[in-house]
């Protein structure tokens, strides 16, 4: 099963999130999350789905990448107690997919335009284990 094949099988609810998580559209006051910018990168997608892709790319400041899988596993297990529920399997396999998605995107805008590989290196170095982790 690939990635793409993964989300679209969920039946998780849909929810209208930010899909554009990157460090560049936060902004903190007194170490609390105050404020997103680029409200135009709205989805309807399961919460899962969000909260993966944001775990692939909060740390993006500079040139977009794909955050370590170390950092995106702490991130996953942050949200999930700042929400006070753990995933389910389903919404884990479901977040381990979402994770790739903007790092694939641009790798693939890197590679048409003949940028730096930096998020398609990262996408070579990390995808079979974000998959191997979302069961696809």
């Amino acid at each position: 099963m690939s990635r793409r094949e993964r989300l679209l099988a969920t039946g998780l609810p849909r929810v209208l999130g930010h899909a554009d998580f990157e460090a560049q559209n936060l902004r903190w006051q007194d170490g609390r999350l105050w404020t997103v910018h680029d409200w135009d990168s709205l989805a309807w997608q399961p919460e899962a789905a969000l909260v993966g892709a944001a775990s692939g790319m909060f740390a993006g400041s500079g040139q977009p990448t794909l955050a370590p899988i170390e950092s995106s596993q702490a991130f996953l297990a942050a949200y999930q107690e700042a929400r006070g529920r753990a995933f389910t399997g389903e919404e884990r396999e479901v977040a381990w997919a979402a994770s790739l998605w903007t790092a694939a995107h641009n790798a693939r805008y890197e590679a048409l335009y003949g940028h730096t590989p930096v998020s398609g290196d990262a996408v070579r170095a990390q995808a079979a284990e974000r998959l191997r982790r979302a069961n696809a």
